[in-house]
């Protein structure tokens, strides 16, 4: 029995290795300078100013052009995660609070668009926007992420579980509009649920890398995955730059752990618990 017991823990120990063993290696990494990274041990760090020099050469590097890739990796995941959870927030709240023919027809096929892989979706979203001029625009990467399936199947369920139909009811009859109950009743209700749909969705804009590849097509509005892989390119031809490759994935990561850092007091993992006081 006890074996039986340890099996889970062992096999929770060896996910953690495998998930940190590459961030330690970035770590490291992006201590040494151009010469030391391939000429010394692959985790024996660098105590000199590699890492210092590394983030000067990568500021430098055309231009500066990095901190552009970082803004707007910041600006496509900033507002269209606040927007995808409005629109998400809509329409959960929506399907939840009203009664309408069709409604399950709708929220089953927005179950079906959860099991949709994204990545199937690039090349029909760049071809529509195409036709309306919209390719190499920072709203031709924003608007395809504004709809978010997942986003809405979980506002539904926090909707449905915190926000009482007789709270609705009894702002309805001191005159109040539905507008007017969504804006200062459901949202506020829904705040915790809102939290963790913002968070996973500014994670997977973050990270997102197909869409914009194909969608975007300038230099300065390329977001981070884009610009970093298109260094990377460059480096197969000039090998210095892999220092400035390493050291820009090892930046592009601490902004998402200063925003989980910041919201964890305000998230809830149980959406389905109430928020109600």
């Amino acid at each position: 029995m006890t074996r039986i017991r340890l099996l889970p823990t062992a096999a929770l120990v060896l996910g953690a290795i495998y998930c940190l063993v590459p961030t330690l290696w970035i770590l490291i990494a992006a201590t040494k300078s151009k010469t030391d990274l391939f000429s010394t041990a692959t985790y024996l760090p660098s105590f000199g100013a590699g890492i210092w020099q590394n983030i000067v050469d990568l500021s430098t590097y055309q231009g500066g052009i990095f901190w552009q890739w970082m803004l707007n990796s910041f600006g496509y995941a900033l507002i269209g995660g606040v927007l995808a959870s409005l629109v998400s927030a809509a329409c959960g709240y929506a399907i939840a609070m009203y009664s309408f023919r069709g409604r399950k027809v709708v929220f089953n096929t927005i179950l079906a668009c959860v099991l949709l892989p994204q990545i199937v979706l690039a090349i029909p979203q760049y071809l529509l926007l195409s036709n309306v001029g919209l390719t190499d625009s920072y709203l031709g990467v924003l608007l395809p992420q504004l709809f978010n399936p997942y986003g809405i199947y979980l506002c539904r369920i926090y909707a449905a579980s915190s926000v009482p139909q007789s709270l609705l009811e009894a702002g309805r009859i001191d005159g109040a509009s539905e507008w007017k109950l969504f804006h200062s009743v459901g949202l506020r209700l829904m705040g915790p649920g809102l939290i963790t749909v913002f968070l996973l969705q500014f994670i997977a804009i973050w990270n997102n890398f197909l869409l914009p590849f194909v969608m975007v097509n300038s230099d300065d509005k390329f977001p981070l995955t884009v610009g970093l892989y298109s260094l990377l390119r460059h480096g197969a031809a000039e090998a210095s730059l892999y220092s400035l490759v390493i050291t820009g994935t090892l930046l592009s990561v601490l902004p998402v752990i200063a925003l989980f850092l910041s919201l964890q007091r305000y998230w809830r993992l149980d959406l389905v618990t109430g928020a109600l006081k």
